[in-house]
């Protein structure tokens, strides 16, 4: 990693955190030479130790096709600077598009772990590796994965929390529908309780 990237990496043991707000996510995947990225809404962690994550995938995706052929996949946060792009990956089918990627606008570079592309200009990536649950899969569309490694954006993301001093158009996309998102608020501290 470049020194001067604002790129770190998280703990795996944190990992979850990257995800626990909600965000909207990028999934990218890579086989037989052939790379392809869609969002989904619809992302989540699953444990601690060893990180999961849980993400639905529809059979009809094109990027479900290099999953499960692969056995691994990328999940990228985008940000409102993204939010265009990020429309385009859940609206655009790479079935339909050689490099969908271009077509959205995106830029993928080399993940650590895995062989499948991190999206440049996200604010956080999380490389994983699928453990087979066929019945989850088939019945629900639900993929679980093993996280391998995390890394995040540190002028969003430090000390292992989310900055709610963060750039707005470095704040991340939850998604509402037909292409409106929200974008990551204030940060409001609970009272310790008592007793």
């Amino acid at each position: 990693m470049n020194s001067n990237s604002p790129r770190r990496d998280v703990p795996l043991p944190q990992a979850y955190r990257l995800l626990n707000h909600g965000p909207t996510v990028l999934v990218s995947a890579r086989h037989a030479g052939r790379s392809n990225v869609m969002a989904a809404a619809w992302a989540m962690p699953l444990d601690f130790d060893p990180p999961k994550v849980t993400v639905v995938i529809d059979k009809n995706t094109f990027t479900r096709r290099l999953i499960e052929a692969s056995g691994t996949f990328a999940l990228s946060v985008p940000c409102r600077a993204l939010a265009d792009a990020t429309y385009a990956a859940g609206s655009l089918s790479g079935a339909d598009h050689e490099d969908k990627f271009a077509a959205c606008g995106l830029t993928g570079f080399a993940a650590q772990r895995i062989d499948a592309p991190l999206v440049e200009g996200c604010v956080a990536w999380l490389e994983c590796r699928v453990i087979a649950e066929p019945h989850h899969q088939q019945a629900y569309d639900l993929f679980v994965a093993e996280v391998l490694a995390a890394q995040a954006d540190e002028r969003v993301f430090a000390n292992g929390r989310w900055r709610a001093d963060a750039p707005a158009e470095l704040r991340t996309l939850h998604h509402q529908a037909g292409g409106a998102f929200f974008v990551a608020g204030d940060t409001v501290q609970a009272a310790k309780p008592r007793g």
